[in-house]
């Protein structure tokens, strides 16, 4: 019987232009495409999910966007790479700028880092339909959602994906958003 217990955070963070920029490495934005992007935010901001899981143990905080959300982004894709681009930055930066209002410590630490994908934890998430991709997986299925512990831990030195992060293998430079198709893959189970 699982002791799980989960609360609802109603998060609005404010768009900050400056950071936004900041993150997708851009140093010029036109009138229309801040106006496309504000318009973007307001409509995914109350599509944004917190919650604080509780397992009894260990507390986390989820944050993601839905499906609807990656729907938009793939849609822009097709139409502008450019605009795509910058959509899939916004959903990514939305999601942590939450995290960052929840755990100011994050942004300090240069990271949220991934917990250890415990039962508990798998049970949790599976029930807000926000599972891993699999049993034996550590990537979750929505695309933009990201699971930390809460309250902060540590950064990058106590990540559950660090062996796969460039940035948890000492490259500064690595990237800050991750493109739809560009997702870490699993590594196939020996034997297959």
């Amino acid at each position: 019987m699982s002791q799980t217990s989960i609360v609802e955070h109603d998060i609005k963070p404010y768009f900050d232009l400056e950071a936004f920029m900041h993150m997708s490495r851009e140093t010029r934005l036109g009138g229309a495409t801040l106006e496309r992007l504000a318009e973007l935010w307001e409509a995914w901001l109350p599509k944004l999910a917190v919650r604080e899981i509780d397992t009894g143990k260990i507390h986390y905080l989820a944050v993601w966007l839905p499906e609807e959300v990656e729907g938009t982004v793939d849609e822009t894709w097709g139409k502008s790479a450019t605009d795509g681009f910058l959509a899939n930055n916004l959903a990514q930066f939305l999601c942590m700028c939450a995290i960052q209002e929840m755990l100011p410590e994050v942004e300090d630490g240069g990271c949220a880092p991934s917990p250890r994908p415990t039962a508990a934890l798998r049970e949790a998430l599976a029930g807000l339909g926000l599972p891993y991709r699999s049993e034996d997986s550590s990537l979750l299925s929505r695309r933009y959602a990201v699971v930390t512990h809460y309250p902060f831990k540590g950064g990058c030195e106590i990540c559950h994906m660090q062996s796969h992060c460039p940035k948890g293998q000492g490259q500064a430079e690595s990237a800050g958003i991750v493109l739809p198709g560009h997702e870490r893959e699993e590594a196939a189970p020996a034997g297959d």
